[in-house]
């Protein structure tokens, strides 16, 4: 999430220690209560926001609405290939194994090839 690596953390460490000096304890213990108390918040107005929908809508995770998810969940959830490319890539490779002869008819000088209604 933060990209944070050891050296860059050990530059924060002791810039910490810089600031603070003596402080640092009562501060980082200050954060991790302020830290606390917004996780309860979340959780509280998560309770409320289920509580207020009602029954039906029990199983609601407002993690759902963000776009990213939400097309995960609905679209991808529970299949391996949704869209069928699989299975669309193997007809077009069966269509192509044979040769361009042999697919269909020759059409003549004159003559129009076939027309399907439902393809258009």
């Amino acid at each position: 999430m933060f990209d944070v690596g050891l050296g860059e953390a050990l530059v924060l460490a002791v810039l910490a220690l810089v600031i603070f000096g003596e402080k640092l304890p009562s501060v980082a213990q200050q954060a991790g209560r302020t830290l606390r108390q917004l996780r309860q918040m979340a959780q509280s107005a998560q309770n409320d926001l289920r509580d207020g929908l009602g029954p039906e809508f029990k199983d609601f995770d407002p993690r759902d609405l963000n776009p990213k998810s939400l097309v995960r969940k609905h679209l991808f959830e529970g299949d391996d290939d949704p869209l069928g490319v699989k299975t669309l890539k193997r007809d077009l490779d069966d269509d192509f194994d044979e040769p361009v002869a042999h697919r269909g008819a020759e059409l003549g000088q004159d003559e129009r090839p076939p027309f399907d209604d439902e393809a258009t």
